[in-house]
């Protein structure tokens, strides 16, 4: 399937790895670009979907530096993916709760299938991803469904039952993670599908 043309924005909240799933989705033929979490809303208008990155706010305490992001999940425009604070906060808005994790997880880590879903289609049983999180989900959100665990953390990928949204708690974007290419692409297609319904 061809990403060509398919513009695509990275909200930027201040994760360290950012600029790699900027890369990461130019190196799969999208137009990505990188913008502020404040971007208005109707600046975004020219793109398909959304990433949320990661980023170093504490869900609980500062969830107010992920700017506008409620505005963006709420005007139902774009497929959206977020990634560790991106899917926290995303849980959060969806009446699930994060927060501090009991064991913060950084490095790799083991992560079990439960559910393929779309996100994770074609995914092994078992995969090693690379996590970077002091916290995590601690309940699940509204009309969501659970599809990855590890033995720290229970929800780390969720996906949407009707809405094109995921979010996974570990770092897909980075070289350690196993499948991470694979996920941005069943996101990209996804987003495809939508944008032509």
């Amino acid at each position: 399937m061809s990403y060509e043309n398919f513009p695509i924005a990275v909200v930027d909240n201040g994760g360290q790895w950012t600029h790699r799933e900027y890369r990461v989705l130019n190196y799969l033929g999208c137009r990505a670009e990188i913008v502020s979490n404040v971007t208005p809303i109707e600046e975004l208008e020219r793109f398909k979907a959304l990433v949320l990155s990661g980023g170093a706010p504490r869900i609980e305490t500062e969830s107010e530096a992920l700017g506008l992001t409620s505005e963006y999940i709420d005007s139902g425009k774009w497929p959206i993916l977020g990634i560790c604070v991106g899917h926290q906060y995303m849980a959060n808005h969806f009446g699930g709760k994060a927060g501090p994790a009991e064991i913060p997880e950084f490095g790799s880590s083991l992560l079990t299938l439960i559910d393929e879903g779309w996100i994770l289609a074609g995914f092994p049983k078992e995969f090693n991803v690379w996590e970077s999180h002091n916290d995590e989900v601690h309940e699940m959100p509204k009309g969501f469904r659970l599809l990855a665990s590890s033995d720290a953390c229970q929800v780390q990928v969720i996906e949407h039952e009707t809405l094109p949204y995921a979010g996974v708690q570990y770092h897909p974007e980075v070289e350690h993670t196993e499948y991470g290419s694979e996920l941005f692409q069943n996101f990209l297609n996804r987003a495809l599908e939508w944008n032509k319904e």
